[in-house]
């Protein structure tokens, strides 16, 4: 019966977690805590939703991304309270939805009179235990005593290995282009190497690009994200699908049903939404080794159907390269040279490129026992996590608990978001991410069956879309 819990992170995960933990608190009466521990100025926001570029848009309509799962219209009256012409399918920007997160812990703290939330605008360095319970160390010298942690630290930052030692310590390289002014320095000026094709990408060079310079965009790949429908279609509902038949199985499964929905709807968009509520499961059901085949072969291929950009983006992201603006190509960075005035880079397609920078849009690292986050390591160093399946973010429980390395004691740490990719592996979405939310604080404040929404099927401890689909099926 927990009293005093510490959220570590403040970007969305962490503030639909806090949220979930006064609500449910309030709702039993209970006197209790919440820490939101969080260097950022801003609560909310963190790296997806703090773009003050407002041509940054979501990649979910709507209709879809309310704060709580049993409210699943919250923010679209909210937009509409504030624009009447908003509607249900509008990609709106990040940076709304980021102003939106923020208001929601605000008024819900306001609400659970019997709740208290402190914000400690500090970074978790490390954890030891003390009578049972967590102590975090934080960055200034500080420590903060609590019954329980939840780890809301979002996507880590990517494996930079292929940039070399000598650009990564040039003024010239970008690791972070979320981080302020981390793109207006020497990538403001001329031609910029963006390394990565996914959802950063399109980002960046949205705000990066303007006449009289191009950007060159590589990945191993080569692919981008497709395109959301103008208009949003219903999900057609997946057919039975089984992982334990193994990863060749499925695949032929899901392509009859991507098939099966291009001929119903005349799109395959909807028969893969309509993967979603199964993933998590289809997912848990792989061998290991199919596990590991599916993020090797079919995980690009999946990822640029399923994370789809909203369509003036990908309006944008066309007149870029119809102009000449954005170049992208399936090359990979094999040298580069910082100089006085540009980087020489030498690339596998056999082209060597003069660039003013080189930015890291690779996305974040899977494979957390090589991060550099302090917390991260120390878990990880005293046993109180391992690595998850297929030995991707940490390993979890089905209500987000740490599982421990063999013949360490389990603390009392849960986990929301990104790190629980092994287990789970799609959930940074907020759809996904409210339902962990809701999930975790149940699991701390001792609430049996808390599942935060009754509509999906598959909320038992799981999360997400993202079956191992195709790698040349789909569209």
């Amino acid at each position: 019966m927990t009293g005093r819990v510490a959220v570590v992170g403040a970007g969305a995960a962490g503030a639909l977690t806090a949220v979930q933990l006064m609500r449910q608190a309030g709702r039993a009466g209970r006197r209790a805590e919440v820490w939101l521990v969080d260097p950022a100025a801003h609560t909310g926001r963190g790296v997806a939703y703090g773009t003050p570029d407002a041509r940054h848009l979501l990649n979910v309509p709507a209709a879809r991304m309310s704060a709580f799962p049993d409210d699943p219209g919250h923010f679209l009256r909210r937009l509409t309270a504030r624009d009447p012409h908003a509607a249900p399918g509008d990609f709106v920007s990040r940076r709304e939805y980021g102003r939106y997160l923020g208001e929601v812990v605000e008024e819900t703290a306001a609400r659970c009179r019997h709740v208290r939330l402190n914000r400690v605008r500090e970074r978790v360095v490390a954890v030891r235990e003390r009578d049972g319970g967590p102590v975090l160390r934080l960055s200034g010298g500080g420590e903060l005593r609590v019954d329980a942690v939840v780890l809301a630290l979002g996507a880590l930052g990517g494996d930079h290995g292929w940039a070399g030692p000598g650009l990564r310590a040039s003024s010239r390289f970008v690791a972070d282009p979320w981080a302020p002014g981390a793109l207006e320095g020497p990538a403001a000026q001329g031609d910029v190497l963006l390394v990565g094709t996914g959802l950063t990408m399109v980002d960046v060079a949205v705000t990066l690009a303007r006449p009289g310079r191009v950007l060159h965009a590589v990945s191993r790949s080569g692919l981008l994200p497709r395109e959301h429908l103008p208009v949003p279609a219903a999900a057609v509902q997946a057919p039975p699908l089984d992982g334990a038949h193994g990863l060749d199985a499925l695949r032929r499964g899901v392509r009859l049903h991507l098939a099966a929905g291009r001929r119903r709807c005349g799109d395959w968009r909807p028969a893969l939404d309509g993967l979603r509520p199964v993933t998590a499961a289809l997912w848990q059901q792989l061998s290991a080794a199919d596990r590991r085949r599916f993020l090797d072969q079919d995980l690009r291929m999946w990822e640029v159907h399923r994370h789809r950009v909203a369509p003036a983006t990908a309006v944008a992201v066309g007149a870029l390269r119809a102009g000449g603006l954005l170049r992208v190509a399936a090359a990979e960075v094999v040298g580069a040279v910082p100089g006085a005035g540009a980087v020489e880079v030498s690339l596998s397609d056999g082209r060597r490129l003069r660039v003013a920078a080189v930015v890291a849009c690779t996305g974040p690292r899977m494979d957390l026992t090589g991060s550099d986050d302090p917390l991260v390591r120390c878990l990880l160093e005293h046993g109180w996590a391992r690595p998850g399946p297929a030995g991707v973010g940490l390993d979890t429980r089905d209500e987000g608990r740490l599982v421990p390395a063999a013949g360490a004691r389990a603390v009392r740490v849960w986990a929301v978001g990104a790190v629980r990719r092994g287990n789970l592996l799609e959930t940074t979405a907020v759809p996904e991410i409210r339902v962990q939310a809701a999930q975790v604080a149940g699991a701390v404040w001792g609430v049996p069956g808390v599942s935060g929404a009754g509509s999906s099927p598959v909320l038992e401890g799981a999360v997400s879309p993202a079956a191992p689909v195709p790698v040349s099926a789909a569209p």
